[in-house]
């Protein structure tokens, strides 16, 4: 009898276990699945950089290669694009007559501190030519072409930036809000006006608007006057570049896009 009591004891037991592992395996399939959900649906922003995938990988944990259940994919990192003007291309761009000094020096030096401060923000960041290959149908968040002004002198009112955006676009909304965040904080960083209105049709009709994916939100910005601005261009590249790449991210976390007073 005892033995008999002995093996209806070890049964339930074993039955009790299996239940319990039963429901770890219901309740770890449930974690994956609302993990999974959560990475594919999380708007970017609304998160800081890197909580969504973090978030993720505690509820999956380590169990998905050991109990079947399907892991959480890490949602791909979002795309921004940066031509570097006139790089790799036949023409240098504006030069200056008395150093030689090249529009392209100037260009490239600071698209490619702006894909450094971007890619550390957690972005792709492709740093592209002039008339790169990549530019037909290129899908991204946005797309920022930088450029620099003239080394001609022409007045003491050539001194300042602008930007523009494609006259024909199929989310004006979207480049119009680029424009506004490109315009307030590059000119709160780096204390040069708005020389708004220069921008010539040139830069509205510029090449890449059209060979770009038409949902790309694309600008071109001219980062100053090679002449009366050439200090800030060649000696603080640096702050030139963090212009830009707090213009683009007041862009993708939909920041406000009206000029910042110092306190």
């Amino acid at each position: 009898m005892e033995d008999q009591q002995g093996q209806t004891y070890t049964r339930r037991a074993r039955r009790a276990s299996m239940n319990i592992l039963r429901q770890l395996y219901v309740v770890l399939g449930v974690g994956a699945v609302l993990a999974t959900l959560f990475t594919a649906w999380t708007p970017l922003g609304l998160f800081p950089s890197g909580m969504a995938e973090q978030l993720a990988a505690l509820l999956t944990g380590s169990q998905g290669s050991e109990t079947g259940f399907p892991t959480a994919t890490a949602r791909p990192r979002p795309r921004i694009g940066i031509v570097a003007g006139h790089w790799g291309g036949e023409d240098s761009g504006a030069v200056c007559t008395d150093t030689g000094l090249t529009e392209v020096e100037i260009n490239l030096e600071v698209a490619t501190l702006v894909k450094e401060k971007l890619a550390a923000e957690g972005f792709d960041v492709d740093l592209l030519e002039e008339f790169d290959d990549l530019l037909e149908g290129y899908e991204a968040l946005a797309l920022v072409s930088i450029h620099a002004d003239t080394c001609q002198f022409i007045d003491d009112n050539a001194t300042g930036f602008k930007v523009a955006s494609a006259l024909a676009t199929s989310r004006p909304e979207k480049a119009n809000r680029l424009l506004a965040c490109l315009r307030s904080r590059y000119g709160d960083i780096t204390g040069l006006r708005d020389h708004a209105g220069s921008v010539s049709p040139h830069m509205s009709s510029y090449h890449a608007f059209n060979e770009i994916n038409a949902e790309t939100t694309a600008v071109i910005i001219e980062t100053g006057f090679m002449n009366l601005d050439r200090q800030l261009l060649t000696q603080q590249p640096n702050l030139i570049a963090d212009g830009i790449a707090q213009g683009v991210l007041c862009y993708i976390f939909n920041e406000d896009a009206s000029p910042q007073v110092a306190e």
